[in-house]
């Protein structure tokens, strides 16, 4: 199995192809646009031709052909060649690879073909994902669907622009590619490519576990899925960094790398805010750990929330909000690759998995009434609901569909009450007041396109609500990942790895969010690893103090982003609105992040920008006069 190369491309944690069929018009769109960029390396079929071409380094890849099957683990994943050679000397139908892919622990694509036919599939968190495209009538598949878009000769699809103007973005919306002629593939899905090079079908590998499981058979399962997923970043040993921030995700990320053979470098970064305790608790859990090299970096020198977007210039194929905080993701990886770092681990997930949505007391109050109703009355109090609310909420009863369409027929307006989101399908989004009414037009019609056959992510909402936050998440995590390669020190974050995701969803969800304690599944999990002082922590730091001084001190920022905004050249948004917006950083309802999803329009634009002459496709609108 071929593999040339010329150079290492961008270096490890950002690997990245496309997949072609073993066909000779396959083999001449492998050699066009981006396909063929300095330093890519190229995967051959046994013809020859090419099989994968992309990025990757020599550690994020194992391979392996036996007869007539070939196979491609291409990520983060402990699988070694002799085993994975067994598994294609077995290969007899693609359709067995579900059972292999729900098996491997870490967080990888898998590719494998077989007498002709092609199969691409990512991780059902979303984290990998899977696109392709007719490029030149080759059905051809890749990570990132921007390399498809740029062999389609594709720009920006203006509805989706405006699509992803919303707060939020709910499913399934926030998954549609923001080119047109590009279709994402599910997470939970395989792509298969027929031997014909053009014929496409979907199967579904992954589906999400019942919620069944109690808590005390559930902790072990999860310390061992999370054990798992810290060793296959720990287990070359060398020197890795983690995150210490005082919670209990970070936390036990950190004990769980220190007990593998690499040194663990620990990083805190203390909040600006006096009544942040974090601080505290990562000094804490630090001193179990006394061959840790724990390094508490200045809370005043890290970059706040909006620090330097006008000067980004990664290359993303969506908007993504994860732009507020890109300067503080990134700004203590030098430091952490002077003191050695080849891979920096995160807690980010914790909250995800380990705790989950109150949306499960939907349906627990009608199989489980006094059980829930106990619980609600400790949330109520929690979380400072109404009793009216709380009481409308529970009583809504509409399918996923219904209440998408009702979303799309209101956008406008102030955002409902928190509790509606969360007994509900999610928080219903919202458009604001310096979205153009042509914007508006182009977003309702959308959702109320998809909800005429959107089905929620699983019938109970609570779980729906689970996987689309692991899922939107991911999504940041997604672009963070790229960013944090290309600066020297690639991320990882073992929550969300599949395999830890199905141990916590695995757990009955009565047991796993409760008004009583804090993330009990994963504190019960950790017994044994992390000390009984560090894990007696209930609460978790908020970021407000940094996120409100960001909104001041940049507001010079955040004028230049509008001055020549691409959104008002598109007739999406109001320019005059967000430039009275950014003179008054102070006004109300700022704080609640409803200009995120604006500014991360407006910066991904002004990337493209720079990477080449944008283009906007399919309902393209005239500038704003």
């Amino acid at each position: 199995m071929a593999d040339s190369h010329e150079s290492k491309g961008p270096g490890p944690g950002d690997a990245h192809f496309a997949v072609f069929p073993d066909r000779a018009d396959a083999a001449a769109v492998a050699r066009s646009c981006s396909f063929s960029r300095p330093g890519t390396r190229i995967l051959t079929h046994a013809s020859g031709r090419p099989w994968l071409v992309g990025h990757w380094n020599d550690d994020e890849i194992v391979t392996a052909r036996a007869g007539r099957a070939a196979l491609a683990v291409v990520g983060c994943c402990p699988v070694d060649t002799s085993e994975l050679q067994r598994h294609a000397a077995k290969l007899s139908d693609l359709a067995r690879l579900d059972e292999l892919a729900r098996t491997l622990p870490g967080s990888f694509h898998l590719v494998a073909a077989l007498d002709g036919q092609l199969r691409v599939q990512g991780t059902a968190s979303g984290l990998r994902l899977v696109f392709h495209a007719a490029v030149d009538g080759v059905q051809t598949a890749a990570t990132s669907a921007d390399v498809l878009a740029d062999a389609l000769g594709a720009g920006p699809d203006v509805a989706q622009l405006a699509v992803r103007l919303l707060w939020p973005v709910p499913h399934p919306l926030f998954e549609a590619p923001m080119f047109p002629g590009v279709t994402a593939v599910p997470p939970e899905d395989a792509l298969t490519i027929a031997a014909d090079g053009r014929t496409v079908r979907r199967s579904r590998w992954w589906t999400p576990p019942e919620p069944a499981r109690a808590l005390a058979d559930g902790a072990p399962v999860v310390r061992e899925a999370l054990a798992a997923a810290v060793d296959a970043r720990t287990r070359q040993g060398g020197v890795v960094s983690c995150d210490l921030s005082g919670g209990l995700d970070s936390t036990s990320i950190c004990f769980l790398a220190a007990r593998s053979s690499a040194r663990v470098v620990a990083s805190t970064w203390p909040g600006r805010d006096p009544a942040d305790t974090d601080l505290h608790w990562a000094q804490q859990a630090a001193r179990f750990l006394p061959d840790l090299d724990h390094v508490i970096w200045d809370a005043e020198a890290s970059p706040l929330v909006y620090t330097d977007l006008l000067d980004i210039d990664d290359l993303l194929d969506e908007p993504t909000i994860g732009v507020m905080d890109r300067a503080r993701m990134l700004h203590h990886l030098p430091g952490l690759a002077e003191r050695g770092s080849r891979l920096h681990l995160t807690g980010i997930g914790g909250d995800h998995v380990a705790w989950c949505s109150e949306a499960y007391y939907h349906r627990l109050l009608r199989t489980r009434p006094l059980f829930a109703l106990r619980q609600l009355r400790g949330f109520r109090a929690l979380w400072q609901w109404p009793l009216g609310g709380t009481v409308r909420a529970l009583a809504d009863s509409r399918p996923y569909g219904k209440w998408l369409a009702d979303a799309g027929r209101r956008l406008r307006g102030p955002l409902p009450p928190s509790v509606a989101g969360s007994l509900g399908w999610g928080m219903a989004p919202r458009l604001f007041d310096w979205v153009s009414p042509e914007a508006e037009r182009m977003a309702g019609e959308a959702l109320r396109a998809a909800a005429g056959q959107a089905t929620p992510l699983h019938r109970d909402r609570g779980l729906h609500t689970d996987l689309e936050q692991i899922r939107s998440c991911t999504r940041i995590i997604r672009q963070w990942d790229r960013m944090a390669a290309r600066a020297g020190v690639p991320m990882a974050s073992p929550f969300f790895d599949d395999r830890v995701i199905e141990a916590c969803l695995a757990v009955h969800p009565g047991e796993r969010v409760t008004p009583w304690r804090y993330k009990p599944l994963l504190a019960a999990a950790m017994q044994g690893v992390v000390p009984e002082a560090c894990l007696r922590r209930g609460n978790k730091a908020e970021a407000s103090m940094d996120a409100s001084n960001g909104l001041r001190e940049h507001r010079g920022d955040l004028m230049a982003l509008w001055e020549d905004s691409r959104l008002e050249q598109l007739g999406l948004v109001d320019g005059d609105a967000l430039r009275r917006l950014a003179r008054r950083p102070s006004a109300p309802g700022l704080r609640d992040a409803i200009l995120y999803s604006t500014i991360a329009c407006e910066v991904w634009l002004r990337g493209l920008a720079r990477a080449g002459e944008p283009r906007t496709t399919n309902n393209a609108v005239s500038p704003a006069s």
